[in-house]
């Protein structure tokens, strides 16, 4: 009794995909990534990003879509950016060379010498709808 109350909770809270109609069927795969920087580490976390990050970010195939920061609450601590990518198999295989690329690991390793630059990270996969001007 108690594990079928589990399982009608947990179904009844489960994201469910959007509807099959509404997806654009050529959309490639967006990435909103949200980076909670650690105290008195954003200015360093932007560098990182303007400096070398980016250029990564191309050099993996990963298509930058844009970086932003909150008008108000978090401006002090938040990064948000997008990304996008042919598909989320191509996302996948991105991330994986991108942790794995020597530059990247030299990179990380000096600009967090004095303590990480990242206390939390978000994502979020994306595919646009039908009628989204960006796919």
């Amino acid at each position: 009794m108690m594990w079928s109350l589990f399982l009608a909770a947990a179904l009844a809270t489960a994201p469910s995909p959007a509807p099959a109609g509404s997806l654009a069927p050529d959309s490639r795969c967006f990435e909103l990534r949200t980076y909670t920087a650690a105290p008195g580490k954003l200015d360093a976390l932007h560098a990182r990003f303007r400096d070398h990050t980016s250029g990564l970010f191309r050099k993996h195939g990963m298509a930058v879509v844009g970086y932003w920061v909150p008008k108000d609450k978090g401006a002090d601590n938040t990064l948000v950016y997008m990304l996008a990518y042919p598909d989320c198999a191509a996302r996948d295989k991105a991330w994986e060379a991108f942790r794995a690329d020597p530059e990247w690991v030299q990179v990380r390793e000096a600009s967090e010498k004095d303590g990480k630059l990242v206390e939390k990270v978000d994502s979020v996969l994306m595919k646009a709808t039908d009628y989204s001007p960006l796919k």
